[in-house]
């Protein structure tokens, strides 16, 4: 069973992460990124017979991490609806919110999935395989300004305009299906010493796009901010500078765009306060068992 587990995900600042939460007896605890149950396992194993945990997937493969415990209740969403769902369940407040922002390498390994350029198969990326539009209808249909502005802001390639007019201009002769007809078009794009890094950041844009993963992050954490209780916790791990910089905003002034509001003394008014002001990284062992952590970075904020 671990092998499974740890094939599927390899949790990231695992202890860092749930000493974080701060539990507590009789708590309420969400884990919005349930994936191949690696923290929520954990989070179980401190948790006290009175305690409960909602873990949030909307991805039917983590269906089959599911923990049978009666502390335990599976929600099969995105985590973009914890405000709608905890309501459904009668959860006025939690005590404490883990997500682990990071893709599962899960679905890097499935070729079916499309997520990765090292296999060929459907250009898809979708999280949720039952609804929403496939990476494919994104390079089919969307505007090439749109396509730019995408490869722009959530790959922050510098030859973002380039790659849109490629694509626009393949996909008249032909639409685009697989991952090997997009890479026959972007990969001439980039030089081969920096391919595998720009072909990486070209994927994360059109997989951000296609799960619409800024605009669920930026509910989720204005969800958090709801339902947490004084002196809950909030605990994120992010990989990339985009994520990160919505939840450094939200810590640090109450929204994710960071917009300071002051008091008539200067003080920023915002629900949480920092427990850590430096942003926790993992540690060389840490990266050299797993080398996904290291971009990880974790912060945790108490609700006031």
């Amino acid at each position: 069973m671990m092998n499974e587990e740890q094939t599927y995900h390899v949790p990231v600042l695992l202890n860092e992460s749930i000493e974080g939460m701060n539990l507590q007896n009789g708590g309420i605890y969400v884990d919005v990124t349930f994936g191949g149950g690696g923290h929520s396992k954990e989070i179980l194993r401190r948790m006290d017979g009175s305690s409960h945990l909602y873990s949030f997937d909307q991805d039917e493969d983590a269906e089959k991490n599911i923990v049978d415990d009666k502390r335990f209740t599976f929600v099969r969403s995105n985590f973009r609806y914890l405000y709608n769902f905890l309501r459904y369940y009668g959860v006025e407040q939690v005590d404490a919110i883990l997500a682990d922002l990071g893709v599962s390498s899960h679905h890097f390994d499935d070729s079916e999935r499309g997520f990765s350029f090292r296999f060929d198969g459907k250009l898809d990326m979708r999280m949720n395989k039952r609804s929403g539009m496939t990476a494919a209808d994104v390079v089919n249909t969307y505007e090439e300004e749109r396509l730019a502005n995408i490869f722009y802001l959530y790959g922050e390639l510098k030859n973002s305009r380039k790659l849109a007019s490629a694509i626009a201009k393949a996909r008249s002769k032909q639409p685009i299906v697989t991952i090997g007809d997009f890479l026959d078009i972007v990969k001439p794009m980039f030089g081969r010493e920096r391919e595998k890094k720009e072909l990486a950041k070209v994927f994360q844009a059109l997989r951000i796009e296609v799960n619409q993963e800024m605009e669920a992050l930026k509910e989720m954490l204005q969800a958090a901010t709801e339902v947490l209780k004084p002196g809950g916790r909030l605990a994120v791990i992010t990989y990339h500078s985009l994520e990160d910089r919505m939840v450094k905003n939200l810590m640090k002034t109450g929204n994710v765009e960071g917009k300071a509001v002051q008091d008539f003394f200067g003080n920023v008014q915002t629900p949480f306060k920092l427990v850590n002001n430096k942003v926790i990284v993992a540690n060389e062992e840490e990266v050299s068992r797993n080398p996904r952590s290291r971009s990880a970075k974790l912060r945790i904020a108490e609700k006031k």
